[in-house]
Order: C-alpha cells, then sequence, then structure tokens
C-alpha cells in the first residue's frame, strides 16, 4: 500500500520510542498552550500532540473541546465561567482572546484529575499559526506537531462542515512549511477522507476506541457508525489494522488499553507506526515499552522520560541512557 512516510523522527526504531506531549504536557501546565508546547520541546521532546477547532471567522484554534469548559476557564472580569461557553465554532478568534486558559478551578473533577498542573494567569488560546511559528524558531528546527482535528459525527454543528474544518489548517500549515513536520489523525474517519483529497502527501494516524463495559467517551470502530467514513472493518476480518492499512494510513493510533501483542505485530506487519494514547501512570507506559509500540502520547512526558531510560532505551536518537 502506497502512503504518504512518516517523518523518520516520528517513528520508532531499536531502542527509540517517540514520545507524544499529549495537549503540550497537560499534567504539569495548562493543556494546549504556547508555554506548554514550548516547555515539552526545551525538555527535549520533539512531538507535541495538539487538538484543534476552527472559529466562526475561520481561524483554527488549539483547544479539544467545543466548548471552553468551566472548570478551565475564566472570563474577562477574571471570575470562572459558571457553565461552558457556547461552542467555539460560534465564536470570533477575538471572542476567544477574552478568556483566560491558565488554570483550573479547585473543588472540580478536572482539577482533581491533575493536582500538579501549574496554575498561571493571563494565558489565552493560541492559534495554529503560532504553534507554526515556534516550530520555524531555530531552536525548534527538530519538532514536529501531531495535530487532531476535533469533530463528532454525533454532533456536527459542533464544528463547520468538513471540507471548511479542513481546509484552514492546511492554509496555515502549507503557509508555514512545514507539512513535512506534521502528522494529522482524527477519531472521525471522514475528516482523514477529506484529507487525503486536499493534502495527499500528509500522513494520517487513525485513532481508535473500542467498544467496553463502561466506555467514557464515543466508541468509534464501530461498523455502520458515521466515525468510520463507510470502512469496514467486518470485510477485514475483524482488523483494525487492516482497515487502516488499505485505507493508507501512516500511523495506527489505539486506545492503549485496547492493544494487544497481536494487534500491534499486525499493524507493524502492514508497515504502520502504532501510537498508543493517552498513557500516564508508570506501569503502563512501562508495558507499552515492553509491547514496542513506536510512539507513547502522554499527559507527562517526562515520566515517560524516565520509564525509558530505566529501561535502557531513549525517545531520541541523541539521548542515551546514562551508565548504571
Amino acid at each position: 500500500m502506497n502512503r504518504p512516510m512518516l517523518p523518520e523522527k516520528m517513528r520508532g526504531s531499536a531502542g527509540i520510542i517517540r514520545l507524544h506531549g499529549h495537549r503540550g504536557a497537560r499534567g504539569v501546565l495548562p493543556e494546549n498552550t504556547l508555554i506548554g508546547f514550548r516547555n515539552t520541546f526545551e525538555i527535549g521532546v520533539q512531538v507535541v500532540e495538539t487538538d484543534i477547532m476552527v472559529t466562526a471567522d475561520g481561524v483554527p484554534v488549539l483547544t479539544h473541546n467545543p466548548r471552553l469548559m468551566a472548570a478551565a476557564t475564566r472570563g474577562p472580569d477574571g471570575s470562572w465561567l459558571t457553565q461552558d461557553s457556547k461552542p467555539i465554532v460560534q465564536m470570533t478568534h477575538d471572542n476567544l482572546q477574552q478568556f483566560d486558559v491558565g488554570g483550573l478551578r479547585d473543588g472540580t473533577g478536572y482539577a482533581a484529575r491533575y493536582p500538579d498542573q501549574a496554575f498561571l494567569s493571563g494565558i489565552r488560546i493560541p492559534d495554529l499559526a503560532q504553534l507554526a511559528t515556534l516550530l520555524q524558531s531555530p531552536e525548534h528546527a527538530d519538532a514536529f506537531l501531531n495535530i487532531e482535528i476535533k469533530s463528532n459525527p454525533d454532533h456536527p454543528d459542533d464544528a463547520p462542515p468538513i471540507p471548511r474544518l479542513v481546509a484552514p489548517v492546511l492554509a496555515v500549515i502549507n503557509a508555514a512549511g512545514i507539512a513535512d513536520r506534521v502528522l494529522l489523525q482524527s477519531f472521525d474517519w471522514r475528516v482523514l477522507s477529506e484529507i487525503a483529497r486536499q493534502a495527499p502527501q500528509i500522513p494520517l494516524s487513525y485513532l481508535t476506541y473500542e467498544t467496553r463495559a463502561y466506555p467514557t467517551m464515543a466508541v468509534n470502530v464501530i461498523d455502520g457508525s458515521l466515525w468510520l467514513d463507510g470502512a469496514s472493518i467486518a470485510d477485514h476480518n475483524g482488523s483494525i489494522p487492516q482497515v487502516v492499512s488499505n485505507l493508507g494510513g501512516a500511523v495506527w493510533s489505539p486506545y492503549f488499553q485496547d492493544l494487544t501483542s497481536q494487534t500491534l505485530a499486525e499493524a507493524h506487519a502492514l508497515g504502520l507506526a502504532v501510537n498508543v494514547w493517552t498513557v500516564n501512570e508508570t506501569a503502563d507506559i512501562n508495558r507499552m515499552i515492553d509491547l514496542g509500540v513506536d510512539g507513547i502520547t502522554t499527559d507527562y512526558p517526562a515520566r515517560a522520560q524516565r520509564c525509558l531510560l530505566a529501561k535502557g532505551q531513549s525517545w531520541r536518537e541523541d539521548i542515551t541512557p546514562p551508565p548504571a
């Protein structure tokens, strides 16, 4: 299967598992912020993962949820939002710049999940062009982006129509000249089909979340669902790696608890890189290292660095484990 080439520094190799700082480094700094991205690059992690929504005036901005979270957002007067905002797709870029996303509100469940995250003030939602500018600086010449374009077929009004969702993202990437340093991913495979039409040279990552007893988000790999854009797992002997390969994907990105040694081996035999998400606990990070995945997306990249070094491995070629 011909597929766009994944940049070498985003593909695992012997003794190398790539680390992707999830939303920058959400465990220690406000998510999807420039300070979080800079921190992740400055500790030697070459890939940051980020999320994109598009505003009413067509600006790709780096934020995960379709609405600003009350648990993580203060308004122009410095007060916490009392409820989640209206959809970002209904807000202009200038509207968004009125909000501060530099801290988590004590007493919320979200804050309890990330007790070590720094609390900052005056932090605004960046746009993709700002992150692209960061990559253009000489000190970040070896940095790469793993960009998730957010879309939910069950809530189509939370994003523009897919061609208008994809086009401004690609326009920023192309204007910045970083198409060879980008991996684009989505749970909504209709988005990936559109990217393949508009920018067939950019490698794609197919995110998956399988059926479980108590799902915490939408399960997207069910035959007949809109998430799969007409692809059929049943037609590929129940094999998700085969579907991803036949669609021309460069990467399969499963939830880490869904991955087995058998499906990993199958994916590798098909020429796919395998990046798992979102792996935060030390025991889980170590298990993914032992399996031999290509990439680990984590809220705690420094924790994952230490796990790799302890096992005599690394996340990049120019950093080697210290002597015992």
